[in-house]
């Protein structure tokens, strides 16, 4: 089992297979599109500065990747207080990265986790799975790829 690591803010990083896993499931897009919330977004899911008609290169939207899942990061390391290992981190850092900070800060799944209910967690994963009210298949494909890497201890 990979060792717990320091939860400082900014002490963590994602691992190698959570960043593959965002990028799957984010895809490349060099040219901004509107995503199914609506959200203007480009590259691998960045949406804080996209707008229609933007264009960037793989390794432009790269640097906007790593630059967004600092705050991903940040997150996590701020808001859970309990020990996870590298794939526990990076699967909620992904989760993170994909609903936002503000629905992190006051979601179930944080409640439990903080309250050492670490077997709730994958079924709590599997709770964001929709926009509005409509089930998005690529959403339950991508939070049981997060809940498999969570149960990763390797």
């Amino acid at each position: 089992m990979s060792k717990p690591r320091d939860l400082r803010a900014g002490a963590r990083k994602i691992n190698q297979a959570g960043l593959e896993l965002i990028k799957m499931y984010e895809g490349f897009s060099p040219v901004a599109y509107r995503c199914p919330a609506g959200r203007w977004t480009i590259g691998y899911g960045h949406t804080a500065t996209a707008q229609p008609g933007q264009s960037l290169t793989e390794w432009q939207a790269h640097a906007l990747l790593r630059a967004d899942l600092r705050m991903a990061e940040r997150c996590v390391a701020q808001a859970v207080h309990v020990p996870l290992n590298d794939n526990q981190f990076a699967a909620l850092v992904s989760l993170v990265f994909n609903i936002g900070p503000g629905a992190f800060s006051r979601s179930a799944l944080l409640k439990k986790l903080n309250e050492g209910e670490l077997a709730a967690v994958p079924g709590e994963f599997m709770r964001w799975t929709k926009v509005g009210a409509l089930e998005l298949p690529g959403l339950v494909r991508r939070r049981t790829a997060e809940t498999n890497l969570w149960r990763q201890t390797t």
